[in-house]
């Protein structure tokens, strides 16, 4: 194959990691890195930049097979069990989670990650660009999650927490963590929340504060809720739900429907339907004048 740059610029479209991101393929990064190893080719020539931008009618080819059709953007909670990998393929050989995922389903990509030993939500969606926007703390969304750990609970050490802290070098962000329960002298359940999530950023904060964490449960990202999901179970959420969170407003009134143009009536011309409409308006003012308001 011919590898000759495409020209960029086009008045319409998109650029090239965003439509492989779209097309569920991988995460707009990897089809960075993907672009980057030039095994991306555009209308029969392989591209080295993600700011190509291509328009419907490119012809995309990703190691060798056509881009797949964009889909619509679905996306998905999963109650993520221990003992699972948060990738498609593991160098080690360990089980992942999309091996465990139930048949029938699209192609998809976590938004971000659970280690290994971490269990709970986990969002799966199909579009590359969503778990991208879904991923980055300007999004705003709190993760909760239920922490338990090993060790005596120190709770002014805890209240502390939401001024940030650095552990090696590492400066993370405000983390709120309350006490939850203590068993006995041992163990302690905490309750987590945060915005950022950088990675085992929890297990970190705690075992610099020597409490290693024993379980670690993710019960919400954002919006969405483990609920009563069970260990291994996936659920959709709906799009009217999704579009609503992302905040996405339907065209129309107030009632999320489309407002009809009103149909003249048969044998009036649009010009006389509009007087009527003002002759109309013209006697209703008139009433409200004369009617005396009541107090």
């Amino acid at each position: 194959m011919e590898e000759v740059p495409v020209k960029e610029g086009a008045k319409e479209g998109e650029r090239i990691a965003k439509r492989i991101a779209r097309a569920g393929v991988c995460s707009r990064r990897d089809a960075e890195k993907l672009i980057a190893e030039r095994r991306v080719s555009v209308d029969g020539h392989v591209i080295d930049t993600p700011a190509t931008i291509v328009t419907a009618a490119s012809r995309i080819v990703v190691d060798g097979k056509p881009l797949p059709a964009m889909e619509p953007t679905r996306l998905f909670r999963y109650h993520k069990p221990d003992g699972l990998v948060t990738t498609h393929k593991d160098p080690e050989g360990r089980p992942t989670i999309f091996q465990s995922l139930p048949p029938g389903l699209p192609r998809l990509i976590s938004v971000g990650r659970l280690d290994l030993t971490s269990e709970g939500l986990l969002l799966l969606t199909n579009d590359g660009a969503l778990a991208r926007k879904l991923e980055l703390p300007a999004t705003g969304w709190v993760r909760r999650y239920r922490v338990r750990v090993h060790g005596r609970v120190d709770e002014s050490a805890l209240a502390k927490l939401a001024s940030g802290i650095t552990v090696d070098g590492v400066r993370y962000g405000p983390i709120e963590a309350v006490l939850e329960r203590a068993q006995g002298g041992a163990n302690a359940w905490i309750a987590v929340s945060l915005r950022e999530g950088k990675n085992r950023e929890i297990r970190k904060v705690m075992e610099h504060m020597g409490l290693p964490v024993t379980r670690l449960i993710r019960v919400s990202y954002g919006p969405f809720q483990l609920g009563h999901l069970e260990r291994g179970q996936v659920e959709e959420v709906q799009a009217k739900v999704l579009r609503e969170q992302m905040g996405e407003k339907p065209k129309g009134d107030r009632t999320g429907h489309a407002r009809a143009k009103p149909k003249p009536k048969r044998g009036v011309s649009p010009k006389r339907e509009a007087q009527n409409r003002e002759e109309s308006q013209r006697k209703e003012n008139a009433d409200r004048r004369r009617t005396p308001s009541r107090r």
